[in-house]
């Protein structure tokens, strides 16, 4: 489980991000990256309960946890290190461009949620169709109190078009949502509420919450 040590780890690496002193804290680091890992694997089970592709899928861990690592190539912040660790749990970890849920621990930012971000072009345009052609079942799932109970700010756009996507009309009743360029829930906590013994069964309550919305975009990407 998380610690206040974990969180504490995070929050001297957010003031201290050089190799320098990453290296001189790797112990540090190995107990934080340990808690988490357990974490994830807590994550994992709990969400395998009430997802029938998790269950079946029962992804690694280490698939579905995020390097600490930054890659700084092409960007004009040169800290090497991410101040916060990301998991992603979905049928072949975060590389493989399904629905799935996440975790994102960092001291004061920490949220956890479900959808699809940023997905692959062809990726994003069966997920159009599936709503274009479903969109009563898509409007009753990301307006529904099953998902509003959990995410009250409901489904979030992880960017939009300016003008409607290609082969879909401006009148169309579902435009707001096929001008999207993925689909996502966030649902934020506190850092007493992560480093409680009930985390894992909070994860779980706000995870149950969007599956419908996992399920109809993971149905999508199946079908086409």
């Amino acid at each position: 489980m998380i610690t206040d040590q974990t969180l504490a780890f995070l929050s001297a690496l957010k003031e201290n991000n050089s190799r320098e002193w990453f290296e001189a804290h790797r112990p540090e680091y190995d107990e934080a990256r340990a808690d988490f890992f357990d974490t994830v694997v807590r994550f994992i089970e709990a969400v395998a309960l009430f997802d029938p592709m998790i269950a079946a899928a029962r992804p690694d861990p280490k698939s579905c946890i995020m390097r600490i690592y930054r890659d700084t190539r092409f960007s004009k912040d040169k800290t090497p290190y991410k101040t916060g660790f990301f998991a992603f749990v979905g049928k072949g970890g975060w590389k493989e461009g399904n629905a799935g849920y996440y975790l994102h621990l960092e001291p004061g930012e920490s949220f956890v949620g479900g959808g699809l971000y940023m997905p692959e072009p062809q990726i994003l345009e069966k997920t159009r169709r599936a709503i274009d052609r479903n969109y009563p079942e898509w409007l009753s799932i990301v307006t529904g109190p099953v998902l509003l109970g959990q995410f009250p700010e409901g489904v979030q756009p992880s960017g939009t078009t300016k003008r409607p996507p290609k082969g879909y009309d401006e009148a169309n009743p579902a435009i707001g949502y096929l001008k999207f360029k993925g689909y996502y829930t966030q649902r934020y906590f506190s850092d007493g509420e992560v480093a409680s013994d009930g985390f894992s069964d909070m994860l779980a309550l706000a995870c149950n919450g969007v599956l419908p919305m996992v399920e109809f975009l993971n149905a999508a990407i199946r079908h086409g």
